[in-house]
């Protein structure tokens, strides 16, 4: 049975630690000079209707780190963004290809898509969920401080889809999620009452903040959202990651954003250039996390 990576629960507790292990290893080797080609002669189709910049990268350089190949598809270049279904582009492109990457608006395409596929499908990016992101963002702090378990994530911004992804990490990982909103941008009804267990909701950041292991956060206007911009800027106000919001989160917390950032937006410089933040480190591992999970799917 082809296994795929569209929801971060599609996997186990167990299939996912052991891929941000294998991530690790893949770093470190990648980093000593040791060539991996386990995935000589393979190809990756990447089919994307956004902008990318991580996504692409870590994709594209992941695969040929592991001595395999990938095609970049826009919309523009192949006949699914001319009204072709999304069942012939599935069939087909899967016939030719060793898995396929996905970063589209609607996660029922993603969705669709992996119904008619014969080979594994990633989404890289939805609307509703960034499971890639949360793997990146697990590993890294695997790295730093080890065990995620029983620690508290304080999210600060936007109920998005980073957001909705690390409500669904939180049952799986069990850590405690303190998600802080302005009224009206809580995360999707249907992921607060699946994943409620785990998260707590408030309208306060400096709530959400305090004794925090993690802050992260992301931009406020996502792609799409554009005609939004100045009434989330008013929405937003107060809920800027500076450095009094980090005083309220552990001596020792990290800051994690997903990228691109604004500064002087939704963080500081002085928070996202600081000694307490981690995001580069975070966007590095894209590249490794997405690796093992390239191996994990297509060596099944």
């Amino acid at each position: 049975m082809t296994k795929n990576f569209i929801n971060f629960d599609d996997l186990s507790h167990k299939e996912l630690q052991g891929i941000i292990d294998r991530a690790i290893t893949l770093k470190k080797e990648h980093k000593s000079g040791k060539i991996n080609d386990s995935l000589n002669n393979k190809t990756l189709a990447m089919i994307f209707d956004k902008s990318s910049t991580r996504t692409r990268v870590s994709f594209e350089a992941g695969m040929t780190q592991l001595g395999g190949q990938s095609l970049f598809l826009s919309e523009k270049d192949i006949q699914l963004g001319r009204g072709e279904p999304i069942t012939d582009s599935a069939i087909v492109i899967s016939s030719m290809v060793d898995a396929v990457m996905l970063r589209l608006s609607s996660h029922e395409d993603i969705v669709e898509f992996s119904k008619h596929s014969s080979k594994p499908v990633i989404n890289a990016l939805s609307d509703e969920s960034h499971p890639c992101q949360i793997l990146a963002d697990l590993m890294t702090y695997q790295e730093e401080k080890g065990s995620i378990q029983g620690k508290k994530i304080a999210w600060v911004g936007d109920g998005c889809n980073v957001c909705q992804t690390y409500m669904q990490a939180a049952s799986i990982f069990d850590f405690e999620l303190s998600i802080a909103t302005p009224v009206g941008y809580e995360p999707s009804d249907l992921f607060i009452q699946k994943y409620q267990k785990n998260v707590t909701l408030f309208n306060n950041p400096m709530d959400a903040c305090r004794e925090a292991d993690i802050v992260v956060t992301d931009v406020w206007t996502s792609m799409g959202q554009e005609s939004e911009k100045k009434q989330r800027e008013t929405a937003f106000s107060g809920f800027q990651v500076n450095q009094l919001m980090m005083n309220h989160a552990k001596n020792d917390a990290v800051f994690m954003h997903c990228l691109p950032a604004y500064r002087g937006v939704e963080v500081s410089s002085e928070v996202i250039d600081g000694s307490q933040s981690v995001v580069w480190s975070e966007a590095e591992n894209r590249l490794h996390v997405q690796k093992s999970l390239l191996l994990y799917l297509i060596e099944a």
